[in-house]
């Protein structure tokens, strides 16, 4: 660590994009302390040289206790669920999670802070890659998880604005690679595609970035970023048969080639939801999933790029090692 550099505080780090920044700072040589729930899956933080500290997001005399001595703080952890049993728990969750946090920062007087929203928060554009002059509201998107992101976003524009929080906003896009524990729903398409339990497809699109390229735009942001200002931490857009077919060329099997309509899927997804409200399980296919998938979710990171020196590999190379970590953690045959 060099001379003189703060202690910094990563929250979410148990998670994937959480422990990937908290890899890089590490990398760079940072003391770095982690706030993880008692029950949370270390797996990612395992093997990291990190002090650790416990403590449930909403308790702010936990987060207070955690934020003592900080100088710098990336506040990367959400309740990433794109289904709950009660929707709004999630919008409940984001606000107050984000709420204790940067009212703790605030009270520490942390320096600098980074803080990890997502492209959730920006509407698609039908006449390109979106950027960050399309910021959603809570009526214009689609999904709980969706409006908890618009809602945990404003709060920390508010508090920037208001009681001067010297905080830089990033919204990664759709993060893929190794170490995707849990996996988020988009390493559980990677994983079922792998396995050829995906043979049909619906027409939608994604912009893939390998996570460790959105970590390293984590400590760019913090290092050029403009306090009060969002950079999207993007990669390539893709099609999802197009995403689907290097998917099956890197293990050898055939692509899918069958895309369905999404009307028809409409009552399948009402079945799997109802489903999951007896199981209490995730269920695979939602309606807002669906609803989502409408739009071709692409997105430009030109502001990053300028600004930060922001640069994004390949998304076939993220697939591979997501693909590679996927079947040495068992999860592909």
């Amino acid at each position: 660590m060099a001379t003189g550099d703060p202690l910094v505080l990563v929250t979410g780090a148990a998670g994937f994009v959480g422990s990937a920044v908290a890899r890089a700072l590490i990398a760079r040589g940072r003391r770095v302390r982690v706030l993880v729930r008692a029950s949370s899956d270390r797996t990612n933080i395992a093997d990291l040289p990190v002090e650790v500290a416990e403590g449930d997001l909403r308790d702010g005399t936990a987060v207070a206790q955690a934020m003592r001595g900080a100088g710098e703080l990336y506040h990367v952890a959400a309740d990433y669920r794109l289904w709950a049993r009660d929707p709004e728990e999630i919008v409940r969750n984001n606000r107050a999670i984000t709420e204790t946090v940067m009212g703790a920062a605030l009270a520490e007087q942390v320096g600098q802070i980074v803080y990890t929203s997502s492209v959730a928060t920006l509407l698609p554009d039908p006449a390109g890659p979106a950027d960050e002059t399309r910021p959603a509201t809570e009526q214009t998107v689609v999904g709980a998880y969706k409006r908890s992101k618009v809602v945990a976003e404003r709060l920390v524009e508010a508090m920037v604005a208001e009681r001067g929080l010297p905080a830089v906003i990033v919204n990664p896009s759709t993060p893929i690679g190794p170490r995707d524990v849990r996996p988020t729903p988009t390493g559980r398409i990677i994983v079922e595609a792998a396995n050829g339990r995906m043979p049909a497809y619906v027409d939608s699109g994604l912009n893939l970035v390998h996570v460790d390229d959105v970590a390293a735009g984590h400590l760019a942001a913090m290092d050029h970023g403009r306090i009060g200002q969002r950079y999207v931490l993007g990669g390539q857009d893709a099609a999802l048969g197009e995403m689907l077919g290097v998917i099956a060329a890197i293990v050898g099997r055939r692509p899918p080639t069958v895309s369905l309509p999404i009307a028809p899927l409409m009552p399948l997804a009402w079945a799997t939801e109802a489903w999951a409200q007896v199981s209490g399980k995730e269920p695979f296919l939602t309606r807002d999933s669906l609803r989502m998938a409408r739009h071709h979710m692409f997105y430009s990171s030109a502001r990053a790029e300028r600004e930060l020196g922001y640069r994004a590999r390949p998304y076939r190379e993220a697939l591979v090692e997501a693909i590679d970590w996927s079947r040495k953690a068992g999860m592909i045959r």
